[in-house]
């Protein structure tokens, strides 16, 4: 016979893709009815053609926030799958998956697939990742191509696995971006210097986060961790850098226009209302905020190499999963919580980052995570000391116990 290594680095192993990636002969819907009579895909995304190459077996196509445009992960259209922890909470509705990568996160945890491959335009790998209890990972956006995927922002879109563990997801990431698999190097924790920001990240963070937190932090330093608390005021500005919508909503409304146009009357209101932000956003808006991007990344970056640190420490989102129930009913509660939920992961793509979410939660607790960002292009180191800061960790993950 073949010898199983002969059959490809991902040989047999089930693996769910977003319903934003075309599959050849399935229509890529994005979580929407209005795509419904649209034109199955010819060809597969380079993504799914690769993950095919490399042995991997698509079991199916998961359930997404419509066009991708939430945090939180709900669809009013296909139903909102319920996150693992807390599931019969709220008489019965549960909690939150988290977004907008919601059924990738949840067809890991219940079994459905070994892994799976979302997308993160401003958390929608780490953020569903983190409230469901899984490793999440976000590449340097360039590194994973985005053909034969429905934007949301051409800017910040990237591809990333969801899945149990670094290793698991260093080893997807390797193939979606088509560089050679090879084993992870795992850096110890131990001298590895991290930036923890006092500015922004730990704002509303929640009890059971902080407690999370705080043991996590503990762990670390004990490892040989040494981690530097530090002012980032550029995260305090980012949301006026914004206010026009970012380009989340001129990217979107440059391609919903048309559909919208025509269905407007089928979409999530709370989806359309995202995406009609964009509708007044100017040429120079787009190229000033393009500029200070620029501007904005240079000075993060130097705020990061002044303390000589590999990457940025702190919490994946500040809280664990909200109970669903109210998020449906009431629109203000849904824009503040989701909101909240973007916040920090949101950071790392206007910094064009790599970033891996952490599970740092005890055996019965609610699942929280801890996320690790780097600049663009180091997503190896980050894949290897994030490693081994999950083997540091995973005295908390067992409860202690070593």
């Amino acid at each position: 016979g073949v010898p199983w290594a002969a059959l490809g680095p991902l040989a047999g192993l089930p693996i769910t893709v977003k319903d934003l990636l075309d599959e050849a002969g399935q229509v890529t819907r994005a979580g929407s009815r209005v795509l419904d009579d649209a034109e199955p895909a010819a060809v597969d995304a380079p993504v799914v053609a690769r993950l095919r190459a490399a042995g991997a077996v698509i079991v199916g196509r998961t359930t997404m926030t419509e066009f991708a445009f939430s945090g939180l992960g709900l669809n009013p259209h296909f139903g909102t799958p319920r996150n693992p922890w807390g599931r019969d909470d709220d008489g019965g509705a549960g909690r939150i998956p988290g977004g907008s990568s919601s059924g990738a996160a949840v067809s890991v945890t219940d079994g459905m697939a070994v892994a799976a491959i979302g997308s993160d335009t401003g958390g929608s790998v780490r953020i569903p990742a983190a409230l469901c209890g899984l490793t999440g990972y976000k590449p340097t956006a360039r590194r994973v191509p985005t053909e034969g995927c429905l934007p949301l922002s051409t800017t910040l879109d990237s591809l990333g696995p969801l899945a149990p563990s670094v290793a698991c997801c260093a080893r997807l990431d390797a193939v979606i971006a088509g560089e050679p698999v090879r084993p992870l190097i795992v850096r110890p924790a131990e001298g590895l210097v991290l930036a923890q920001p006092r500015t922004l990240v730990f704002d509303e963070v929640d009890d059971a986060v902080a407690a999370a937190w705080t043991r996590a932090r503990q762990w670390l330093q004990a490892a040989g961790v040494r981690v530097v608390e530090i002012d980032v005021p550029e995260f305090a500005a980012l949301a006026h850098l914004n206010r026009h919508g970012g380009f989340a909503a001129a990217e979107a409304w440059a391609w919903h226009a048309p559909l919208v146009a025509q269905r407007a009357a089928g979409y999530d209101p709370r989806v359309l209302a995202r995406v009609r932000r964009g509708e007044g956003f100017t040429a120079k808006d787009y190229l000033d905020l393009q500029k200070a991007r620029r501007s904005w990344i240079e000075a993060v970056v130097r705020r990061l190499h002044a303390v000589h640190a590999a990457a940025f420490l702190m919490p994946t989102v500040p809280t664990v999963a909200p109970r669903m129930g109210p998020l449906q009913d009431d629109d203000a509660l849904f824009a503040a919580t989701n909101l909240r939920m973007l916040r920090n992961p949101s950071l790392v793509n206007f910094l064009d980052g790599c970033a891996v979410s952490l599970p740092i939660h005890a055996p019965g607790e609610a699942p929280v995570g801890l996320m690790l960002a780097a600049p663009a292009d180091h997503d190896a180191h980050l894949l290897s000391f994030g490693a081994g800061v999950e083997a540091a960790l995973s005295v908390v993950r067992s409860g202690g116990r070593g």
